[in-house]
């Protein structure tokens, strides 16, 4: 079988997966950009997609915790969540494309449930971060922390 074709294998079969959180886990970007624009508590926001992905722009506030689909990766995120409690709210988000194709996500879900967590969600990102983010004028910043402006008012 050729590269392109194992990977497009690889991606149906983890689509056809059952996701492992479950609906009440998933969070809207509204919501999520409303708890981040308050003064209120926020939860521990972390990003599992491809560094690439988080150093473009990334949301505000964001730990970078290693794409999900490596070993190196769940490391990462080990160490990420080291300094949290158990039963500490966390976001977690990829958005490198539609969720259900999405493969950092899922194992990285796996490996908080392993490690004890009882307070996670995943942002619902159906699309991709640019589409279901960015562009509604979510809060974003840059590599260096730096809040980038939107381009246009949030929806």
């Amino acid at each position: 079988m050729r590269a392109g074709a194992a990977a497009a294998s690889a991606a149906f079969a983890l689509a056809k997966e059952p996701d492992p959180w479950p609906k009440s886990a998933l969070m809207a970007p509204a919501a999520l950009a409303k708890t981040l624009n308050s003064d209120g508590l926020r939860p521990a926001v972390l990003c599992v997609a491809f560094p690439v992905l988080y150093r473009q722009r990334h949301i505000i506030h964001a730990e970078y915790a290693g794409p999900g689909n490596s070993a190196e990766g769940i490391e990462l995120l080990k160490k990420a969540v080291a300094k949290l409690q158990k039963n500490e709210e966390i976001v977690m988000y990829c958005g490198c494309c539609p969720m259900v194709d999405c493969p950092n996500v899922r194992p990285a879900y796996s490996a908080l449930a392993k490690l004890g967590f009882t307070n996670v969600k995943v942002l619902d990102i159906p699309k991709n971060f640019h589409t279901d983010w960015v562009a509604k004028g979510y809060p974003v910043e840059d590599q260096l922390g730096v809040p980038v402006q939107p381009a246009s008012k949030p929806k």
